[in-house]
């Protein structure tokens, strides 16, 4: 029994044994993953560090800036000057003659007269066309009517000889009653052969084809020895007339009592056309005619206005923008329009007070002609606006005007300056245009945030 136990014990004894677990060894990848580990975590806390740092010692925007110098902006001074009220649309350069040359008679195309592009006057002779089947068969009804010219005059003889021998009661007087009717019918058959005489001289005189109106010739649609035909669609030639040349462009309803108003007055209302970019001047004309009714699917009429192109800047069918001057605003308070801003109560402006600080004045503004506005209310002859420099501006700050803009300069002048573009020139039924740079976007704080 004892050795048995023993046994038992001696097998059970590795089981029991307790065994220390092996030592972890660390290797040098492992190590240097840590460090690097470690320095990362550092730069990220301190760059944290300095980001908040930073974010507290900066002024906050449009905050008041006491402590520091004054804030350096440029200026202008509000002034008198003229306003004029433009309203600007998009044009097609649109003739007031287009011919497409068609031949009125058939035959075989002999001669063309012209050059393509040339300028050709009403009368000039542009195509000739084979005459000689409709000479041949003016020809021959000139031999019917002679024919049937001879028949008249013996049956004319005829009749006067039966007259009078009815009156000697020689014949009988029926002969001569009938004898009146083959004259009639003789006559008849002369004016037959004189109308087609007549005819045939008109078809002769459509085989030479001269231009019906003054204009450009386009390209040749036809060549010589070609058999022309009435039913041809296409035509020989396009002449276009050039002078006077008219653009049509669409404004809206609202814009139309103001143009009527001046149209039943007599006063001729000016219009510049201006290229696809709206940058280089093509032409000055005159509203011409204005549509008899409105689009009803667009609220918008038609208008006409015609130019003279003397040196032919207006092409067919070209896109313009045309600016149509409706009327000018006198002896209004201008103000450069870069000096307006926009937020939340509306327009408003920084005005320059007498110890060179701000202080923000609402204003109410009306049409805008180039870079200048009419101001309606807010603003005064004389009174200095900031212009420039106006997005850390507060009411109440210290300001230091470096540059400032005339007051000559500051009103609207007499005629806009070559390569404006066409959103700063317009201002219709006192609406005011938001100038393309301007700082009317939104995004100035109110005006009341800075008291």
């Amino acid at each position: 029994m004892d050795e048995r136990t023993r046994n038992t014990d001696d097998e059970l004894a590795p089981n029991l044994r307790r065994t220390s677990p092996d030592p972890i060894v660390e290797t040098p990848s492992r190590i240097n993953s840590r460090i690097w580990l470690g320095v990362i975590a550092i730069l990220l806390v301190l760059a944290a560090t300095y980001q908040i740092v930073r974010f507290q010692s900066a002024p906050a925007p449009g905050g008041r800036n006491s402590q520091g110098a004054p804030q350096t902006v440029g200026a202008a001074t509000v002034s008198l000057g003229n306003i004029r009220v433009i309203v600007n649309a998009l044009g097609t350069v649109t003739p007031l003659a287009t011919v497409t040359v068609q031949s009125q008679i058939s035959g075989y195309l002999t001669e063309v007269g012209y050059t393509e592009g040339q300028m050709v006057q009403k009368g000039d002779f542009l195509a000739q066309i084979d005459q000689r089947p409709y000479q041949m068969l003016k020809e021959q009804y000139e031999g019917q009517l002679a024919h049937d010219q001879g028949l008249l005059a013996q049956a004319q003889l005829d009749l006067k000889r039966y007259q009078t021998l009815a009156a000697q009661n020689s014949i009988a007087r029926q002969q001569a009653e009938d004898q009146v009717f083959i004259v009639q019918q003789y006559e008849g058959s002369v004016k037959q052969d004189q109308g087609l005489i007549d005819a045939q001289a008109l078809n002769i005189a459509y085989c030479h084809i001269v231009s019906p109106i003054t204009g450009r010739i386009g390209l040749r649609l036809v060549d010589p020895g070609n058999y022309v035909q009435t039913t041809t669609s296409t035509g020989l030639a396009v002449i276009t007339q050039l002078q006077p040349i008219t653009v049509i462009f669409t404004l809206p309803e609202d814009d139309l009592p103001q143009i009527m108003s001046a149209q039943n007055a007599g006063t001729p209302l000016p219009v510049d056309a201006y290229d696809r970019a709206n940058l280089r001047h093509l032409a000055t004309g005159k509203v011409a005619a204005v549509d008899s009714q409105i689009d009803t699917t667009t609220g918008t009429v038609k208008i006409r206005a015609q130019f003279d192109n003397a040196d032919n800047a207006l092409f067919p069918n070209q896109f313009v923008n045309a600016r149509l001057l409706i009327h000018t605003l006198e002896n209004a308070v201008t103000v450069p329009t870069s000096a307006i801003l926009r937020g939340s109560p509306g327009a408003y402006v920084y005005v320059i007070n007498s110890d060179s600080t701000v202080s923000v004045r609402p204003i109410t503004t009306s049409a805008v002609d180039g870079n200048t506005s009419a101001v309606t209310s807010g603003l005064s002859a004389g009174e200095r606006v900031v212009i420039d420099g106006t997005d850390r501006l507060r009411d109440g700050l210290k300001v230091n005007v470096t540059a400032e803009q005339p007051a000559a300069a500051a009103g609207a002048s007499g005629s806009p300056g070559a390569g404006q573009p066409a959103g700063n020139r317009v201002g219709g039924n006192g609406r005011a245009q938001k100038p393309e740079g301007s700082k009317s976007d939104g995004s100035q704080p109110a005006p009341s945030g800075g008291r």
